[in-house]
């Protein structure tokens, strides 16, 4: 496992961190992503596809490793992305996540799960993001995870922001992203059992899929590699309120090469070129 000393870790979680500002490049860069093969990634996708046809899962997050040649080291990555939440972990791995996990204020408890992206350049690309039947049935069979999660350790559970769409800016392409928000009640002395409570909800579900328990054996199948922390969670606890966030938008150095770690959610009716697509659209770095 690696390892960091204190002055090695920085991070933002909202409004809370150890870093004051994003700083723009200094001056151009390269950022070259290598995308795997099309073929392996076929292979992978079939063998979800067939889970879903047996009706073992319905929703899985399929995620590969995509090799970067880039002349920014991951402390100039971390520094330049601008992102909601961010982690610099030694020379390990950077996180810039816009997907917050779950937020705990005045005795309620948020979670924000993004299912669903698009080209922003496409013409009519959040119309076509919100009527694609695939993106519809993706993004609710999430909405409803959540909803079943955060019934687990709280009361009240209701959607309060159903299939927003947010507009992410990088350095390669502008992407829209959908999302919804789900809150619920939680008990009195909730923060006694916090720990107890993040490992009830953990994996996330927008990263994993549904039902979880099954969807966990069938990435463990389908995946070329273990994924270590990407897709885990970081945050913030003030004594009064946490923020967390989803470990996505993950570069990670492996023996002197970075590599960004990528995905999307595969239902029976998703396309493997498509889903292909939008694994690869995620390579960026959030610049503005």
């Amino acid at each position: 496992m690696p390892e960091a000393r204190e002055n090695e870790v920085f991070f933002r979680s909202g409004e809370a961190g150890n870093i004051v500002n994003d700083p723009r490049p200094a001056g151009p860069f390269s950022f070259i992503p290598k995308s795997i093969d099309y073929e392996l990634y076929r292979l992978a996708f079939e063998k979800v596809s067939w889970h879903l046809k047996r009706g073992d899962t319905y929703l899985v997050n399929l995620t590969f490793a995509t090799e970067l040649d880039t002349s920014l080291s991951l402390q100039e990555i971390f520094r330049i992305s601008r992102a909601p939440y961010k982690l610099l972990f030694a020379d390990h791995f950077t996180v810039f996540s816009p997907e917050p996990f779950i937020r705990i204020e005045d005795g309620v408890v948020r979670s924000n799960p993004m299912k669903g992206t698009i080209d922003a350049s496409i013409p009519g690309a959040e119309s076509l993001l919100l009527n694609d039947p695939k993106e519809y049935y993706e993004h609710n069979t999430i909405v409803d995870l959540i909803r079943n999660d955060l019934a687990m350790i709280s009361s009240s559970v209701k959607v309060e922001r159903f299939r927003y769409i947010e507009r992410i800016n990088t350095n390669r392409r502008d992407l829209l992203q959908m999302s919804s928000e789900i809150s619920g009640r939680l008990p009195k002395k909730h923060w006694s059992h916090l720990g107890e409570d993040l490992f009830r909800l953990l994996p996330a579900g927008s990263v994993s899929g549904a039902p979880k328990e099954k969807t966990l054996d069938v990435i463990h199948e389908a995946e070329a590699e273990r994924r270590g922390f990407y897709t885990g969670v970081f945050g913030y606890f003030s004594g009064r309120a946490l923020t967390s966030a989803v470990m996505i938008r993950f570069i990670e150095n492996v023996d002197g090469h970075l590599s960004f770690r990528s995905g999307g959610g595969i239902t029976a009716l998703s396309d493997c070129e498509s889903e292909y697509k939008e694994l690869n659209d995620k390579v960026y770095v959030p610049l503005v």
